[in-house]
């Protein structure tokens, strides 16, 4: 298919060789540290929803996270618009446990813009900010071929056209690869819907030139379902993951978000990954109370039953972008610990509740990797109250259980801390000591079948696919809840490690974008429709996306 004018362009790595420990800032800033675990009540910074929604203005205010009646909740009072209050978990002791997991990461060593007005503003990543680019997203278009009422990004809505141009995408792509000293290692082309643009190949193949791992999309997967071509032409060009919206197993949930019932072609779409020989799909839920919080269990279930081609189900309890008064915040508020409940309770008990760990506890394995390597590696590094995961591992029969059922996955982080400072403080035979310290930790392991496969992923320095071998068993739930107005906390965006880049060269925390930045982004960066068909001579798919939204 073509890509318009678009001239295909070899590109060089960036950077073009890799960086070390020692080129970095030295060994010793890669120490593993925990955060003291947080005692409630506490304070933090938010802002006032009514300042940013009347005027657009980000007014910074106090918030108490306190307990109440066994959940976490959040007050804030503005002098202007009067007290606010939210609940922020739903499961307080859940909420401790998981603070005790909460590491520091490295951070950016090169801040893309200084601090002026101070966080929220200068998004950009400013050097206030403490992670480093994990997950790097990209909007190519905001274009979308659907119109669904809880999307943050108000796809299509506005009458102009967000599309970076093609070189701009390009050099995007090349900035989040400048970060330092973690080149952010994996991309998602978002969106509007980025299926919907001709140069999605052509942007998925520069991905990979210059040096991102791991490519994905974000996408309602229409045009997959459709189209079993284009998909191995995506695969083809180096696509890693479909990163796809779905929100139940029956037609009821995408009739309520979505405006029409998607399922059969959300089907169709697996089925074509399936025939293309793509084993990376990502189901994504958008969870909203009242809609479709009963059906989390049978999407695990779902998932489980289609295991050869998807390796992760993440639900995202929505987010209240807009107006809404505390009553209707009440009845729609969902939150990661309701999430986790309701799975464990609709899937018979068989993932407990228990078994699910923050994000950042996964930052030792990133640590651990790196300094095998030399080379420092993504940390997951998000805030604690960000998001939870656990992982479930498919059994010969088909069946499934928790991955704490075959692992002792506390000690074994433990046990990744303890190698990880064996490199950072230099230790006398740091890689002997690290390899005799993994055999002895073969006592955390309870099935010693699976021992080889996962022990080997860190003993030949790292490896990867290794490590993948093993992940073709298990199953990743993962759990993010992004913020709002009415539950922002600044703490979580100065650690958020899922960031926006932008065509002004500023790379922006996921949730300051959403919140706050991508009106004034796009404003400033769009153009009316008529212009934008005038110039780029719309295909008939990019036409329908502006005119035809898709209905089943």
């Amino acid at each position: 298919m073509a890509t318009d004018d678009v001239k295909p362009v070899p590109e060089k790595p960036v950077p073009e060789q890799p960086i070390t420990h020692e080129q970095s800032g030295g060994y010793d800033r890669f120490k593993v540290e925990k955060y003291p675990p947080r005692d409630l009540p506490y304070t933090t910074q938010s802002i006032c929803p009514d300042h940013l929604l009347d005027n657009d203005e980000v007014h910074v205010i106090d918030a108490t996270l306190y307990e109440e009646d066994g959940k976490v909740m959040y007050k804030k009072t503005c002098e202007t618009h009067g007290e606010f209050i939210d609940v922020y978990w739903g499961d307080a002791e859940m909420f401790k446990k998981a603070s005790n997991w909460w590491y520091k990461s490295v951070g950016l060593d090169n801040p893309r813009t200084e601090t002026v007005k101070g966080c929220p503003e200068d998004c950009g990543q400013c050097p206030e900010h403490k992670s480093h680019t994990a997950l790097a997203l990209l909007d190519v278009t905001n274009r979308c071929n659907l119109r669904c009422p809880i999307c943050f990004a108000v796809a299509a809505e506005g009458g102009n056209v967000f599309e970076p141009e093609p070189e701009e995408v390009l050099e995007m792509l090349k900035n989040l690869r400048r970060n330092e000293p973690v080149p952010a290692p994996a991309i998602q082309f978002a969106g509007g819907e980025p299926t919907v643009t001709k140069h999605l190949p052509q942007y998925i193949k520069w991905a990979k030139e210059v040096g991102f791992r791991h490519v994905q999309i974000a996408s309602n997967a229409i045009r997959i379902g459709k189209s079993k071509e284009y998909l191995q032409e995506l695969c083809d060009a180096g696509l890693s993951t479909i990163y796809m919206q779905f929100d139940g197993v029956t037609p009821e949930p995408y009739i309520a978000a979505r405006n029409t019932n998607l399922l059969p072609v959300k089907l169709q779409a697996i089925q074509n990954a399936r025939e293309v020989g793509m084993e990376s799909l990502v189901l994504v839920p958008t969870v909203v109370r009242g809609v479709n919080d009963d059906q989390v269990g049978k999407i695990v279930e779902f998932a489980v039953e289609n295991n050869d081609v998807i390796r992760c189900v993440n639900f995202q309890p929505v987010s209240i972008t807009g107006r809404i008064d505390y009553e209707a915040r009440k009845e729609m508020r969902i939150t990661i610990p309701d999430v986790i409940h309701l799975i464990e309770e609709q899937t018979g008990g068989k993932i407990p509740a228990t078994e699910w760990f923050p994000v950042p506890a996964m930052m030792p394995v990133g640590r651990a990797l790196g300094l095998m390597k030399d080379n420092p590696q993504l940390e997951l590094s998000t805030h604690f109250a960000c998001g939870m995961s656990t992982f479930i591992w498919i059994n010969d029969d088909g069946d499934y259980e928790p991955i704490t059922n075959l692992i002792e996955v506390g000690k074994f982080i433990e046990l990744l801390e303890d190698i990880s400072n064996l490199y950072a403080e230099q230790k006398r035979g740091a890689g002997a000591r690290a390899k005799a310290k993994l055999a002895a930790g073969a006592r955390h392991i309870k099935r010693k079948g699976i021992l080889k496969d996962l022990l080997s992923a860190f003993l030949n320095r790292g490896d990867y696919e290794s490590l993948a071998k093993f992940m073709r068993r298990v199953i990743m739930i993962g759990m993010m809840h992004f913020q709002d107005p009415f539950n922002f906390d600044l703490e979580r965006v100065q650690h958020c490690d899922v960031n926006y880049a932008v065509p002004d060269g500023r790379i922006i925390p996921f949730c300051t974008m959403n919140t706050i930045h991508r009106s004034r982004v796009e404003d400033k960066f769009s153009m009316p429709v008529k212009d934008w068909r005038a110039k780029h001579k719309p295909t008939q798919v990019e036409e329908d996306s502006i005119s035809k939204p898709f209905e089943a």
